[in-house]
């Protein structure tokens, strides 16, 4: 193992004069910097020192310092977490990402005995200090195997279990982390394409009987345009073409809708957290695609009806 970090977890507003936002609080050790891979941008990261006199000392993440500070430097400046007043020592790089719609630089670090002592107190049965969740960082993916049995055989032993008794708590690496959010994506992924489906065929339907209503109110005109030379192959082609352009349109307005839905949901402020959406050039061309294909697809049998009509029985048409 390279390094463990015990850490505690919650969520706070975090003041400095005017400016607040939500964070995400993590109460750690100094090895919280090397576990969790943030860097820092300026200052120094918590130390033993801190820890041991429940120092009121944070560490900011780069979005929060933004929003609080701007363009100036927070370093020695105070902020205030449920009304006690920090002092800022460092600011993280910024890392990027989220999990569950929360940035990774939405995160705010005070030592792990600060947290416990001063914001938000929580004991075990025993009167103990509780510890929400422990961080470990293994040299090599190789490891992780071995590393997880030993900490269950440790936390076993310090739990005071029977061979017998279940665990009352869970080992779990990051790899298992991130197969069960691939499960979870990968059954909304179904359940969107299964809506999405069904909107495409509601869609069809609806083009394809515009498309039946059209060569019916324009049988005379097909006719006419047979009489002055046109072909099946052109009657054919123009019901397909306007079948496509219909349905062009239909998602353009479509994608236009969901772009600017998805920019609504990009200024939802929830308590000083935003979820960024966005939508990438290659949704835009596979949907402009998708909507030619479906044209297509649903104009084909009007349009093959249009092209079959006999020219002397169209012109009769009223």
């Amino acid at each position: 193992m390279e390094a463990v970090d015990p850490v505690n977890e919650n969520y706070v507003r975090v003041k400095a004069g005017d400016e607040n936002k939500i964070a995400i609080i993590h109460g750690a050790s100094p090895a919280y910097q090397l576990v969790y891979n943030y860097s820092l941008a300026s200052g120094e990261f918590i130390s033993d020192s801190n820890m041991r006199s429940s120092a009121r000392v944070v560490v900011l993440g780069n979005n929060i310092a933004d929003k609080l500070f701007g363009s100036l430097s927070p370093l020695d400046e105070s902020v205030r977490i449920k009304d006690q007043k920090f002092t800022v020592i460092g600011v993280l790089k910024p890392k990027g990402g989220a999990i569950m719609g929360v940035s990774l630089d939405d995160v705010v670090i005070v030592p792990i005995t600060t947290f416990q002592s001063r914001l938000f107190a929580q004991s075990t049965a025993r009167g103990e200090n509780s510890v929400q969740s422990i961080a470990v960082k293994v040299s090599s993916p190789e490891m992780i195997n071995e590393v997880k049995y030993e900490i269950e055989s440790i936390l076993r032993e310090r739990h005071h279990l029977a061979v017998d008794k279940k665990n009352d708590f869970k080992v779990v690496s990051m790899d298992e982390m991130i197969g069960s959010l691939g499960l979870v994506l990968g059954i909304l992924t179904v359940f969107l394409g299964a809506i999405a489906s069904i909107s495409l065929l509601v869609g069809s339907v609806g083009i394809m009987n515009i498309m039946l209503v059209s060569v019916t109110e324009r049988t005379s005109e097909i006719g006419l345009r047979m009489a002055v030379g046109a072909t099946k192959k052109d009657i054919l082609f123009q019901f397909l073409v306007e079948a496509s352009i219909l349905s062009l349109i239909g998602g353009i307005i479509g994608m236009t809708a969901g772009w600017l839905i998805s920019q609504a949901i990009s200024l939802i402020n929830i308590g000083g957290m935003t979820i960024q959406s966005a939508v990438s050039p290659d949704i835009v061309i596979m949907t402009l695609l998708i909507s030619i294909v479906v044209g297509l697809a649903s104009g084909t049998y009007p349009a093959i009806k249009a092209s079959n009509l006999n020219p002397i029985d169209a012109l009769r048409h009223p």
